[in-house]
């Protein structure tokens, strides 16, 4: 985006203004007088100050004013003039000075007790005066006593009576004739020691909120310093030399400089050689109690002001140069010098905040409505989103499913082969079952009971690896479950609704397993109720081939005898066992891994339709930590697009 638009009017106020950084601003005053003959719109470079008037005043609606490092803060990165001093230095009288206007609270102790930005609008001749509070919009205070009334009152709601400090600003703007354009930070002044009412840690809290405007690198530090006391002890000196070694962000101001000792003066400090600054120092006279105490106008202060200077002996030749109506200009021509050399920087700076803000609020999500239609909407699609996921895990596009494989190929078949058969079908087992199954006759032909019992014997024990099968898979799905509900990024905005789901589908996959293991225990219990009948009747059929002798031909209680039946058995169990190889991941990927896929949540939607609004508005009751981060930075979002808005304004035509 460019800032600078190439049009011929730009470039003539450009080169002006780069041609004569240092000196006033009557040259630029003069082409906009110029351009206005013309019949063209007048656009001076003040606008570039009231645009950071209208973003500051939208920091503070916003909740932005310095030191919270958990969002990005657009504060940080304005241009702003900040008034720093001890108790007593006069720094209310300077900025009543600045304004033309008796409007801050007086009184003993620290009465400053938050920071107080104030934006100075010059408006045309013949206007009255008022000013306007950010916390009472569209409330115009022309009584200006009724403003140090409300600056007072504001205070005590955010500290109450206690005299703490709080960092919240007030916000005042003051239109009037009588003023530059031009916004200055009131700060606490600062103190050694803390007075009745306030706790000790009041002197370092002061010390450390001071700081924590002055040490950014586009903060103008007004440092108040009074002439009658030893400069060389000076708390706003101390503060901005600390901050600013070079003195390039510091305008040193003298105040009281009319209550020096006779034979004394401050020629040494304002021309720079006792404590030099990048900037000239400006020496003020203040208002005396007295004139205080009898409300004598400002606008005569500041004739008397003029008036000490011209005449005095000791600051005659810098009279030019000296008064609070010299340093408002001052300030005014170096904010705005300040805002056009660091205005793109902060275009860069809302720009990439905007991106980043509008990523993390998607990752965070929207608002969930409070409308029950919309919010059973909101879950059937949450639940949609983890579906899917869940599906992506079984079905390859996420890892998972694969293990339920490693179930069927490895784990089951070690199983089958990891079976007691040995034991079961030893000579021992084998003679004594056949011998039971005879009973006091001998079997004739062949021990049918006796075979029949031991395959029976021998298939039962097929129920374990099915059974194995069912709980392995069982457990790999309720896995999936989990990870599936930790991955549904949507979700995580909603624990209760998460736990609701996580349970829904533990419940059913516990369905799921219950018919998954009685299906596949039916596979076994089937194989032992009705045997293969070929298997046998191919039996004799070998013998005659010369391979298996039948029974009849053998000595029916010889060792030999009872080993061809062992074997028959054993062959005819690996038949079987190869069968269930083959039938056992059916009836389990039947009943569980397909359910799951097609009716994973079905009980879960059907207990949805049933629900009233409460209890769908439970079901997204929020993590409170989300939903603060949430309207955290939908309100930072807000104040980095009104500055956008407040920069693109600008106008340069």
């Amino acid at each position: 985006m460019a800032w600078w638009p190439q049009n011929e009017k730009t470039n003539k106020l450009l080169k002006r203004l780069n041609s004569k950084s240092n000196s006033d601003s009557s040259s630029v005053r003069t082409f906009e007088r110029e351009e206005e003959e013309k019949g063209g719109e007048m656009t001076t470079m003040e606008s570039l100050i009231v645009t950071v008037n209208r973003i500051q005043r939208a920091c503070t609606v916003l909740g932005d004013h310095g030191g919270d490092t958990a969002l990005p803060t657009l504060w940080e990165a304005l241009p702003s003039v900040v008034v720093v001093g001890g108790q007593s230095s006069g720094k209310s009288s300077v900025l009543e000075s600045i304004v033309g206007r008796d409007f801050l609270p007086r009184g003993s102790g620290i009465v400053t007790r938050r920071p107080l930005v104030l934006q100075l609008h010059k408006t045309d001749q013949g206007i009255r005066e008022y000013g306007e509070f950010l916390h009472l919009p569209k409330k115009k205070f022309s009584d200006f006593s009724m403003v140090r009334k409300e600056i007072q009152d504001e205070t005590d709601r955010m500290t109450g009576k206690s005299k703490q400090i709080s960092p919240v600003p007030i916000h005042l703007s003051i239109y009037s004739p009588n003023v530059v354009n031009l916004t200055l930070i009131d700060l606490p002044g600062l103190t050694k020691v803390a007075v009745e009412g306030q706790p000790e840690s009041i002197v370092q809290d002061i010390e450390s909120m001071v700081r924590s405007y002055v040490e950014k690198p586009n903060c103008i530090i007004l440092a108040i310093t009074p002439a009658n006391q030893d400069i060389a002890t000076s708390d706003a000196i101390k503060l901005s030399r600390d901050v600013d070694p070079t003195g390039q962000r510091t305008f040193g101001v003298l105040t009281k400089l009319d209550l020096m000792d006779k034979g004394t003066n401050a020629i040494d400090v304002l021309e720079g050689r006792a404590y030099p600054l990048k900037h000239p120092w400006v020496g003020i006279v203040n208002r005396s109690q007295a004139d205080i105490n009898k409300n004598v106008d400002m606008i005569a202060s500041r004739r008397r002001e003029r008036e000490f200077f011209a005449t005095s002996p000791d600051y005659g030749h810098l009279a030019s140069k000296m008064g609070s109506e010299y340093l408002a200009k001052v300030l005014s021509q170096h904010l705005e010098s300040i805002i056009r050399t660091r205005l793109p920087g902060i275009t860069s700076l809302v720009n990439k905040s905007i991106e980043e803000l509008e990523a993390e609020l998607s990752h965070l999500g929207r608002y969930v409505t409070v409308d029950a239609g919309a919010q059973l909407y909101t879950i059937l699609e949450l639940c949609r989103a983890f579906d899917r996921i869940f599906k992506e895990h079984l079905e390859g596009g996420r890892p998972g499913g694969d293990r339920i494989y490693g179930v069927f190929d490895h784990q089951l078949p070690a199983a089958l082969r990891k079976l007691p058969f040995d034991r079961h079908l030893s000579l021992q087992n084998i003679r004594k079952v056949v011998s039971e199954a005879d009973g006091y006759q001998p079997h004739l032909i062949a021990p049918e009971q006796g075979y029949r019992r031991l395959i029976d014997g021998a298939l039962g024990y097929f129920r374990g690896p099915a059974e194995a099968s069912v709980d392995a898979v069982h457990f790999l799905l309720k896995e999936l479950v989990r990870r599936s509900i930790a991955e549904t990024q949507e979700l995580k905005r909603f624990p209760t609704l998460q736990a609701e789901i996580s349970a829904a589908a533990n419940e059913a996959l516990e369905r799921f397993r219950e018919e998954s293991k009685k299906t596949t225990l039916r596979m076994v219990d089937m194989e032992s109720s009705y045997l293969t009948v070929d298997f046998f009747r191919k039996l004799p059929q070998e013998a005659e081939k010369g391979g298996i002798p039948t029974s009849a031909s053998a000595d029916r209680y010889a060792e030999s005898h009872f080993h061809r039946i062992g074997s028959v058995v054993y062959s005819y169990v690996g038949m079987v066992s190869d069968t269930l190889r083959n039938t056992i991941p059916k009836a389990v990927v039947y009943c569980q891994v397909r359910e799951a896929k097609q009716s994973l949540l079905n009980h879960f939607y059907i207990q949805l339709g049933k629900m009233e609004g409460k209890q769908l508005a439970k079901l997204l009751d929020e993590d409170p930590a989300l939903m603060e981060r949430r309207q955290q930075c939908v309100k930072r979002l807000e104040l980095y697009k009104s500055a956008r808005d407040e920069i693109d304004s600008v106008s340069w035509a």
